[in-house]
C-alpha cells in the first residue's frame, strides 16, 4: 500500500514537472538574475510584497483561464474591477452602509456584469472580444460617472483591513489568492462543469452533440470572471485607501499574459490553473524586478509586451508540433 502511494506521488510529481518545467525554469532564472542584481529582491519583506501584488492579477487570471479555455476572452476585467471597487468604497463612505452589505453589493454587481457578458455572447453569437470590449468601456465610464472622476477616500479601518490586514505573518490578499486558486482548480479539475469547459473549448460541435448545454457553461464562466474581478476590485481599493475610477487599466493584458505564459492555449481546450498561477508569479516578479532595478516605466511596458508576444509565439509553436 505504501509503495503504491509513493509510486502514485512520484508519478504526480513527474507529470507536474513535465507540464510546468519550462515556466518553472524561466521563473528560477529570473529570480536568480534579480537576486544578483538587487540585494533587496530576496528578502522576506520583498517576497511577501511580490505575492501581495501578484494576488490581484492572479485572481483575475484564474477567471481569464476559464474564458480562454472555452475559446473566449474577457477584456472588461480591469474596468469591472474599478467599478466594483469604487462602488464598495462609495457605499461605505457616502451612504454609511455596513462593510458586509457594501462588499456584497459590489460582488453582485461584478457577477451581474459578467453574467450579462455571458448572455450576450451565448444568445447573439457576437464574438467575446467585441462584447467584452464594449463592457470595458461601459464599466469604466460608469466608474467615472459614479465617482465624478475623483477618488473616494476612506478611513474606515474595517474596510482598509480587507486588503492590508494580516493573518499572522501572511497578508490577507495572499490568503484570498490561495483559497480562490484551490476552489477554481477543484471546480475545473474535479467536477462535471470543469469537463464541460474543456469540452467546449476543445470542440464546440462535439460538445453540443454530447448534450452539453454550452450556453449555460458560457454564462457561468463569464459570471465567474465578473465575480472574481469584483473581488480584486474590493481588495485593491481597500489597499489603496480609496475607490479610484482609474485603477485596473491594462490589468486585462497582465491577466492574459499570465494565462498564456502558464501554457493555456489561446485556441481553447488546453490549459491548467497551476500554470496560470506560475504565469502570474513570473509577471509579478518581472514587475517587481524592473522596479527594483529602477527601469523606466515606459520601458517596463515594452518588456511586458515582448513577454506576451513570446508567450503567444511559444503557444503557436506547440500547436504546430
Amino acid at each position: 500500500m505504501n509503495n503504491s502511494l509513493i509510486k502514485s506521488a512520484g508519478m504526480a510529481v513527474k507529470g507536474y514537472l513535465q507540464r510546468y518545467l519550462g515556466i518553472l525554469l524561466g521563473l528560477l532564472v529570473l529570480c536568480l538574475i534579480l537576486t544578483f542584481r538587487s540585494s533587496a529582491f530576496l528578502t522576506s519583506a520583498n517576497i511577501l510584497n511580490v505575492l501581495r501584488q501578484v494576488s490581484v492579477n492572479a485572481i483575475l487570471a484564474f477567471g481569464m483561464t476559464y474564458a480562454i479555455l472555452i475559446g473566449g476572452i474577457d477584456l472588461s476585467v480591469g474596468s469591472v474591477l474599478a467599478l466594483a471597487g469604487t462602488v464598495a468604497t462609495g457605499l461605505i463612505v457616502r451612504n454609511g452602509m455596513s462593510i458586509p452589505a457594501a462588499v456584497t453589493i459590489a460582488l453582485l454587481l461584478g457577477l451581474g456584469l459578467g453574467v450579462f457578458n455571458g448572455l450576450v455572447v451565448a444568445k447573439t453569437g457576437i464574438p467575446p472580444f467585441i462584447v467584452t470590449l464594449a463592457m470595458m468601456q461601459i464599466a469604466r465610464g460608469s466608474a467615472y460617472v459614479y465617482t465624478n472622476g475623483q477618488p473616494i477616500r476612506t478611513t474606515d479601518e474595517g474596510f482598509i483591513a480587507i486588503g492590508t490586514g494580516y493573518l499572522g505573518p501572511i497578508p490577507y490578499p495572499i490568503i484570498y489568492m490561495a483559497v480562490i486558486f484551490a476552489v477554481t482548480a477543484v471546480l475545473l479539475n474535479r467536477t462535471r462543469f470543469g469537463r464541460h469547459v474543456y469540452a467546449l473549448g476543445g470542440n464546440q460541435d462535439a460538445a453540443v452533440f454530447s448534450g452539453i448545454k454550452i450556453n449555460r457553461v458560457i454564462v457561468i464562466v463569464y459570471g465567474m470572471i465578473g465575480l472574481l474581478s469584483a473581488v480584486s476590485g474590493v481588495v485593491l481599493c481597500s489597499r489603496m485607501y480609496s475607490g479610484q475610477p482609474t485603477i485596473g487599466i491594462g490589468f486585462e493584458l497582465d491577466a492574459i499574459a499570465a494565462v498564456v505564459l502558464g501554457g493555456t492555449s489561446m485556441s481553447g481546450g488546453i490549459g491548467f490553473l497551476g500554470g496560470t498561477l506560475l504565469g502570474a508569479l513570473v509577471i509579478g516578479v518581472l514587475n517587481n524586478g524592473l522596479n527594483l532595478l529602477d527601469i523606466n516605466s515606459f520601458w517596463q511596458l515594452i518588456v511586458k509586451g515582448v513577454v506576451i508576444l513570446l508567450a503567444v509565439y511559444i503557444d503557436s509553436m506547440k500547436k504546430r508540433k
